[in-house]
């Protein structure tokens, strides 16, 4: 399949999702999903979740039923089970390169146009304080959902981070239930690039919102 990952994409999305449900029920991790509205997921997305753990990535593979990429930084690549994916049927970008950031945003761009949805976290990172605080959010999501005229879907992860943070070197892991809370879709049709910066803004002061409202619990 990885020899020719564009044909194979869908069975590769699906070994993921098996592949994520499977190694979070073998350590006692579920995913709780809470939706503000019905979401047609036969339209492709723009899902911007928060980001405060590495179980954020296992509860968007199992949000969206749908085919879908992430974005994410380069490094994934290296990482013997991400680097799967990030060799197949995600997109890899280097922060540190303007050409590398124009082809991820380039391939990203093509694949909403078939139809798939982009997951990408807008922090961009997950941070060194603990407990977590939710970061300002980069622009390219947000550029590119006004391109494609796609919605964003803002989604608020408040506890991840309880049970694994850090790679669990300092605090450890643990059993229990992830909550997952899947806000209503923001249109982009009636956008253009000079809106980028408030509809940035819009989705980060929703997610903050219900981050603030949860304490981040």
């Amino acid at each position: 399949m990885a020899k020719n990952p564009e044909r194979n994409f869908h069975h590769i999305a699906r070994c993921r999702r098996i592949i994520g449900l499977l190694s979070s029920a073998c350590v006692g991790i579920f995913y709780r999903f809470k939706f503000e509205t019905s979401i047609d997921w036969s339209k492709p997305y723009i899902i911007c979740p928060n980001h405060a753990s590495n179980l954020d990535i296992t509860a968007m593979v199992l949000l969206c039923p749908t085919d879908f990429s992430f974005m994410g930084k380069i490094e994934l690549l290296d990482n013997p089970v991400t680097g799967m994916f990030f060799n197949t049927i995600d997109i890899p970008v280097n922060r540190e390169s303007k050409v590398s950031a124009f082809k991820a945003f380039k391939r990203a761009h093509q694949n909403l146009q078939k139809g798939r949805s982009m997951i990408i976290f807008p922090e961009g990172h997950i941070g060194e304080e603990y407990p977590p605080r939710l970061y300002d959010f980069k622009n390219g999501p947000f550029k590119l959902a006004i391109e494609t005229q796609v919605p964003i879907i803002p989604v608020i992860i408040p506890n991840a981070w309880k049970i694994f943070w850090d790679g669990a070197k300092r605090y450890g892991s643990r059993p229990g239930i992830i909550r997952v809370e899947v806000l209503q879709p923001i249109g982009t049709e009636d956008l253009d690039l000079t809106n980028a910066d408030q509809l940035r803004d819009k989705v980060h002061n929703r997610i903050k919102k219900r981050w603030n409202s949860t304490g981040g619990l």
